[in-house]
């Protein structure tokens, strides 16, 4: 079978030749700068070949997260972090691409492979609980919204109760504490 995941990193690329119509802009150009020796942050790339398969399966195509899985190591090797380790954990970023820019209408997800295990990782790392309590609460904003599909607004009413009640005029204003109170009802939103 061909592969459908192909590793960007490192001074090197795992397509030859990248190609905006098969990678999306974004992916392409991060092959075609890792395969010059362009220091970019190591990632792997699906092709959007395969999500014409999507589409017409309406599911993910067989052994496709196996193949994510696999390819997910050698990002691991790479940046010398694990993803869904508690120990330095790899968190990455989801970003959809086309062939052509399409500035605010594509989605994005920012630290994926973020839960309690890695968070205590980071936090070690850090030194900083507030910043690792945010930037779990906007995953799981973003997964929700995103891939859920539940209404941005949403999170927004339950981000200004908390604001409100912690009596905060800006979300930098919660701190760790007030964060994981939020979080325990993003959580509960993302059940329903």
């Amino acid at each position: 079978m061909e592969s459908r995941v192909f590793f960007f990193g490192g001074g090197r690329s795992e397509v030859a030749s990248p190609d905006k119509a098969f990678l999306g802009g974004k992916g392409a150009n991060l092959c075609k700068m890792a395969g010059l020796g362009v220091p970019v942050p190591p990632g792997v790339v699906i092709p959007t070949t395969v999500c014409n398969e999507y589409s017409s399966l309406k599911k993910l195509p067989e052994g496709l997260m196996d193949e994510v899985k696999t390819k997910l190591q050698d990002v691991n090797r790479e940046t010398g972090r694990t993803f869904g380790s508690g120990d330095k954990p790899l968190l990455v970023s989801v970003r959809s691409g086309a062939p052509i820019s399409m500035p605010g209408m594509m989605d994005t997800i920012l630290n994926l492979g973020l839960n309690e295990e890695t968070k205590r990782g980071i936090a070690l790392e850090t030194g900083n609980d507030r910043f690792v309590e945010d930037s779990h609460r906007r995953f799981i904003q973003m997964f929700g919204n995103v891939v859920m599909g539940i209404k941005h607004e949403l999170f927004e009413e339950i981000l200004e109760e908390h604001k409100e009640k912690a009596g905060a005029a800006v979300d930098t204003e919660l701190d760790a504490s007030a964060l994981r109170e939020l979080i325990v009802e993003y959580r509960q939103l993302v059940k329903k």
